[in-house]
């Protein structure tokens, strides 16, 4: 497949894993660029010996990375931290990158900026990112929109396209499969950030028993709210939630965090007891929307390989006659 993207870093995919916080480590970022897209660790909110351990599990595969922004502002450490191991591409998102931009730059790596609505893309092409990655709320994980791919994409694109043409686009959220990918690129999108699929991956180091909860459930069965923040102590910016799948604590307090907050401590423990144990009708799974199309654990390069030729499929398919 070729589009912008995998012309300009020479890939056989338009397809960038995401930098899933502790969970897109090496093993995963390099399977992905060794079958042809571009693998980006994952360092989250910035632990420097994880970071260096997982970029030496990526096996000499060119793979990237990518921070939580806001985390920058507490410690800014992190990202010279992170820059020392050479990535090819480094991603940041959840906070304004421009004070990040010249630093990831003067490393020789290329700037990914990933925005959760219009209000950041000015921020990001302010930074000089040469990527931007449009986050819809179908997306696992945090985020902070409503939007629909359908809708965002489509607008950003539209958006680049006057503003600043040579700026490539990725969309993120609800691509899971080749039709998503398809979908993705005839929005104007150059290529898709995925990451729930790939975190259903053989080399995904999420637990296999938050994974095998994804294959049983649907897209129905997700919740998005600030419970398992609360219970991590994960102090994010108002406006971010936490997409994860639904499970007891989901059903017992989204939507009421303000009591939650009365008996955390508790509740906190049994939290925690759940992780330590692998209990996720407890704890958290990060899974998006695409849960109902995740049936199998494949390894990164079948997820790969599967995509490309269903996209490729789609397209010619519709490109004949209708």
């Amino acid at each position: 497949m070729k589009t912008r993207f995998t012309e300009r870093f020479q890939l056989k995919y338009p397809i960038v894993c995401a930098p899933m916080a502790m969970v897109a480590g090496g093993a995963l970022a390099g399977a992905v660029s060794r079958a042809g897209g571009l693998g980006l660790i994952g360092g989250g909110y910035g632990d420097p010996e994880w970071i260096a351990q997982e970029h030496a599990n990526a096996g000499g595969a060119p793979v990237g990375g990518g921070l939580i922004t806001w985390m920058l502002e507490k410690n800014p450490a992190i990202l010279d931290a992170a820059l020392t191991h050479r990535p090819r591409a480094f991603m940041l998102s959840f906070g304004d990158p421009r004070p990040h931009a010249a630093k990831v730059k003067a490393s020789g790596a290329a700037l990914l900026c990933q925005i959760q609505h219009l209000g950041q893309l000015d921020q990001a092409l302010e930074a000089g990112a040469e990527v931007i990655v449009a986050q819809s709320g179908e997306a696992g994980g945090h985020g902070m929109t409503n939007r629909s791919t359908l809708t965002f994409v489509p607008e950003v694109a539209d958006i680049l396209a006057k503003r600043s043409p040579d700026t490539l686009l990725l969309a993120a959220g609800g691509v899971a499969d080749g039709r998503g990918l398809a979908a993705v690129l005839a929005m104007g999108a150059d290529g898709a950030l995925v990451g729930s699929r790939l975190w259903a991956s053989r080399e995904s180091l999420a637990h296999e028993n938050s994974k095998a909860m994804a294959v049983r459930l649907t897209g129905d069965d997700t919740d998005r709210s600030i419970v398992f923040d609360i219970l991590r102590e994960k102090d994010w910016p108002p406006g971010y939630t936490f997409r994860a799948l639904k499970n007891k604590m989901t059903e017992r307090w989204s939507g009421r965090e303000d009591e939650l907050l009365a008996v955390v401590e508790e509740e906190r423990a049994t939290y925690h007891a759940a992780m330590a144990a692998g209990d996720y009708t407890i704890g958290h799974s990060t899974c998006g929307q695409v849960a109902g199309l995740i049936r199998d654990i494949p390894s990164a390069a079948e997820i790969l390989e599967q995509m490309g030729r269903q996209a490729a499929e789609v397209l010619a398919r519709l490109a004949g006659p209708i």
